[in-house]
């Protein structure tokens, strides 16, 4: 397997910081961007690459496996797992030394060559008498999405480590909750299980509404001539509108439950939540002389009735 060097690939060295790998990435992928290099195959795998390369080096854990293993470090979990330990990558993959347990010393070669020899390739694959198989390495992503792209189950299309997957979003998911993806982690080694993709949603809400669960909550703006007298008011949902009806002296703070008006139960297909509405009464303002008159005539009654 070919060397790649990501860091090469981003135009960056060794000892480049986390804003400086963001910056180049930003600034290659504005320039080899398919849109911008229509029909452009070299422009197009190089868009690939640096991709690739952002992915890992942006990621402090894999970035710690790949200065170590070099091309190697999609193996680094069945390596340590194995016993097996590795010198600090220093400059390509054909620097290195590899040890087992401190007995002895395996050196030069290259470390996948190491692989193939203990767990595949020539030796058949055989330990002990026994084929040895280790699981691959779990994937790890984030996917961005708003508060309404939730609200129905739908389908996204993902690009994980260079592969297309089809994923179903069921409806209501949370903020920061995380969904396996059984088998499209990392490929097994010497032919044991594939690793699993885990994917944690990131949700940003830019309604109105705030959602705890699956419960939505909505400060709602009142006449005060509403408030007082009682009438008819209509108010936004997640999905629509509906009219409700106001009772006659309602309180500032007062609120109310719109059953089933909050936002769908995750996985209890045709389940939602409540939307509770909290009234804020208006007071009005730039009020007429006759108005002013009218209220302090309000006012009047109202004391004298005491």
């Amino acid at each position: 397997m070919e060397f790649i060097d990501y860091y090469k690939i981003l135009e960056l060295d060794k000892n480049a910081g986390e804003e400086d790998i963001k910056k180049a990435y930003r600034r290659l992928a504005r320039k080899l961007h398919p849109d911008l290099n229509p029909n452009d195959a070299k422009a197009k795998e190089k868009f690939q690459q640096i991709n690739e390369a952002n992915e890992v080096l942006s990621d402090p854990e894999k970035r710690k496996k790949y200065d170590k293993y070099g091309k190697d470090w999609k193996h680094a979990d069945t390596f340590e797992k194995a016993g097996y330990q590795s010198n600090p990558y220093e400059g390509n993959a054909g620097n290195r030394q590899e040890r087992r347990g401190g007995q002895g010393g395996f050196s030069g070669g290259d470390f996948s060559d190491f692989f193939e020899s203990m767990f595949g390739g020539d030796s058949g694959g055989q330990r002990g008498g026994r084929k040895v198989k280790y699981r691959g390495e779990d994937f790890n992503a984030e996917l961005k999405l708003d508060l309404k792209d939730v609200y129905k189950t739908h389908q996204q299309t993902l690009s994980v480590n260079g592969k297309s997957i089809r994923l179903t979003i069921p409806a209501g998911v949370e903020n920061g909750q995380t969904i396996k993806i059984p088998g499209h982690g990392s490929p097994g080694a010497n032919g044991g299980p594939n690793g699993d993709l885990y994917i944690t949603f990131s949700i940003s809400n830019h309604s109105k509404f705030k959602r705890e669960g699956a419960n939505l909550y909505a400060n709602v703006e009142l006449d005060i001539y509403i408030a007082i007298l009682g009438g008819e008011l209509t108010v936004d949902t997640f999905e629509g509108k509906v009219k409700l009806v106001i009772k006659p002296e309602t309180q500032n703070g007062t609120k109310v439950k719109l059953k089933g008006k909050g936002f769908p139960v995750y996985k209890k297909e045709g389940e939602f939540g409540d939307l509770y509405i909290t009234w804020q009464i208006k007071t009005p303002v730039n009020l007429s002389e006759k108005e002013k008159e009218l209220f302090m005539e309000l006012s009047k009654i109202h004391k004298d009735g005491k």
